[in-house]
């Protein structure tokens, strides 16, 4: 048996949790049930894919399953440790058994302009606060998540020991995929088909041979060290007889020149 310590946050203020009894090695949906006890009946959970690419969108999803026997979902887990035939069967099941779901994709430009954080917190929030109908309880994998005007709980490897997380990630992560996918059809030299935009060696040959295309993310390092290479700047942090404030703001000041180029005028798109 163990108990829930972490921190619950309401409106951007920590306050004390829900004192809850959750079994670690019991099954995904406990700590929902848990929360359904102490009154709250419609729980969300949410989780983003694309986090670590440096390339392609971040795709964030908000889930809240039915309690009691149609909440449960056989064979659901983390979308990462699953195979891809699972996944897509499983988000068939999950969105024909949710009381709400959410899906928003944030593209590679918005990220560049925000950041990565602030761009998976406002992703996030958008996500959680259009359920309909509009959870009570929120629960995110592993940061917290302030500002939702409802108590919220961050939980560690939630996406692996909660059932709505793990909803929401495999939501994500199949929206994300395919995403990806469709991606290839113009862009195939980078094979985003294949590594759906995280870095292998064929994805890195192709970047420092072709240099990025708009789906880049131009903040990631080896995609600015991609752009300085092809453009006559010395390979980042790879000459130390260059001055590194010099370098800096000329790597600076291409990143800022192709982001503008390739801003995308929405924000938040879904």
């Amino acid at each position: 048996m163990a108990r829930a310590t972490v921190a619950t946050v309401v409106g951007g203020s920590t306050l004390r949790p829900p004192r809850l009894v959750v079994r670690r090695d019991g099954p995904l949906g406990g700590y929902e049930s848990a929360l359904a006890r102490a009154g709250f009946e419609r729980v969300a959970g949410a989780d983003e894919a694309g986090r670590g690419a440096c390339a392609g969108p971040l795709v964030v999803a908000a889930c809240i399953l039915p309690a009691g026997r149609r909440g449960r979902i056989d064979g659901l887990d983390d979308s990462k440790v699953l195979t891809r035939s699972t996944r897509e069967r499983l988000f068939d099941r999950i969105r024909a058994r949710a009381l709400a779901f959410s899906v928003v994709v944030i593209p590679a430009a918005e990220i560049d302009a925000y950041g990565l954080h602030v761009a998976n917190l406002a992703g996030m929030r958008r996500a959680l606060c259009t359920l309909d109908p509009a959870a009570q309880y929120a629960l995110t994998d592993g940061f917290p998540v302030p500002g939702l005007g409802m108590p919220a709980t961050a939980v560690w490897k939630g996406d692996a020991t909660i059932a709505c997380i793990a909803a929401a990630s495999i939501l994500a992560k199949v929206t994300r995929d395919a995403i990806m996918t469709g991606m290839h059809d113009e862009w195939p030299e980078y094979e985003f088909d294949q590594h759906k935009g995280y870095i292998t060696p064929a994805h890195s040959a192709a970047l420092s041979t072709v240099g990025p295309c708009p789906q880049h993310r131009r903040r990631y390092v080896n995609v600015r060290r991609a752009m300085g290479s092809l453009h006559g700047l010395p390979p980042v942090g790879e000459n130390p007889a260059t001055d590194p404030a010099s370098l800096g703001a000329a790597v600076a000041e291409l990143v800022d020149e192709q982001s503008e180029d390739s801003m995308d005028s929405g924000a938040w798109a879904s």
